[in-house]
């Protein structure tokens, strides 16, 4: 599928709920957005949210016209996420858009009610976000790269770029989707590393902060490859 039209979908996936229920309000539609980012940072959530509000414009939604978007950053921190997610259920937004399951999980604790679109999530069944694939249920939708399934994947083609390498650094966020993914996740690479000649060094970071401390013991510790896990929150290449 094309970019342009995975975009196209997502806008479609929103303006159902816009449409059914702004309408009847005789208000202008509203789109909360959630993210896990900090506002200032040039994250991949940035980019996924430019993207996203593009695909509207496509679509005939234009921000300030004929819908409003209101945005909320966590700035890296779980509490003001929850905050967040219960701030724009209670402004009774028509839809809320979260980026990454790490958004999702606290929109979906914040209401049963309010349409939530989630974009790439991991695992959306293993993290209880839906009852499955092909009847998710609830009041949430989205899309899934599937976490776990795909880290024997990255470990194979890291294998092709760096083939000269015995020792590969795996940087993760123990806590950004739910524990059965995440041990998945963790499984998944310990089980193809030795298939690979690989042995893996896991170095958590639940933190931008502790990014910095990451990275120095993996220098110290002489490691040959960097894998980094989905939704490890990297800081900007100047803090570095």
């Amino acid at each position: 599928m094309r970019r342009r039209d995975f975009i196209a979908l997502l806008g479609i996936a929103t303006s159902w709920p816009l449409a059914s229920r702004s309408q009847q309000a005789g208000k202008t539609p509203r789109i909360g957005i959630l993210s896990p980012s900090r506002s200032q940072d040039a994250s991949p959530n940035r980019v996924t949210l430019k993207a996203f509000v593009a695909g509207l414009r496509e679509l005939g939604y234009a921000e300030r016209q004929n819908i409003t978007i209101e945005r909320e950053f966590a700035e890296a921190n779980a509490d003001q996420l929850r905050e967040a997610a219960a701030a724009l259920v209670n402004r009774k937004v028509d839809v809320i858009v979260t980026l990454s399951t790490t958004a999702a999980r606290p929109a979906k604790q914040a209401t049963t009610v309010i349409p939530i679109v989630a974009i790439g999530m991991a695992d959306p069944v293993d993290d209880e976000l839906v009852a499955s694939l092909a009847r998710p249920g609830g009041n949430l939708t989205g899309t899934s790269f599937l976490g776990p399934q795909l880290v024997t994947k990255r470990l194979q083609l890291l294998g092709e770029v760096v083939p000269e390498h015995t020792r590969v650094a795996i940087l993760w966020h123990p806590h950004a989707y739910g524990d059965r993914t995440m041990d998945g996740m963790v499984k998944e690479a310990e089980q193809a590393a030795p298939a690979l000649g690989m042995q893996l060094q896991f170095v958590p970071a639940n933190t931008p902060e502790e990014i910095i401390n990451a990275f120095s013991g993996i220098s110290t510790d002489r490691a040959d490859a960097l894998c980094v896990f989905p939704r490890c929150c990297l800081p900007n290449t100047a803090e570095l």
